[in-house]
């Protein structure tokens, strides 16, 4: 569980790297579908009326990932369990 919990960590810190590449080399922000899809991938993308350091960004966006994987992987480990007794 440990390996997959990084491994969500890891692709939380890969968006916001991909997020930030992508930002800095359109000369517009974000409108419509994209701006949407930064928010749902980055949530910290919400304050972005208050200055951000990139660091800050990529250790929030990993740590949310961090949190939902610990929460995924909970559920999917006890789903599989309870499967496992019904059987």
């Amino acid at each position: 569980m440990k390996h997959r919990i990084a491994m969500w960590t890891g692709a939380g810190a890969l968006i916001a790297v991909l997020w930030t590449i992508y930002i800095s080399t359109t000369s517009t922000t974000p409108l419509g579908i994209v701006r949407t899809l930064a928010y749902l991938s980055c949530p910290i993308s919400l304050a972005h009326h208050h200055a951000l350091n990139f660091y800050f960004v990529l250790l929030f966006n990993a740590a949310t990932y961090a949190m939902v994987g610990t929460v995924v992987e909970t559920v999917r480990q006890l789903h599989n369990q309870t499967g496992a007794m019904s059987n």
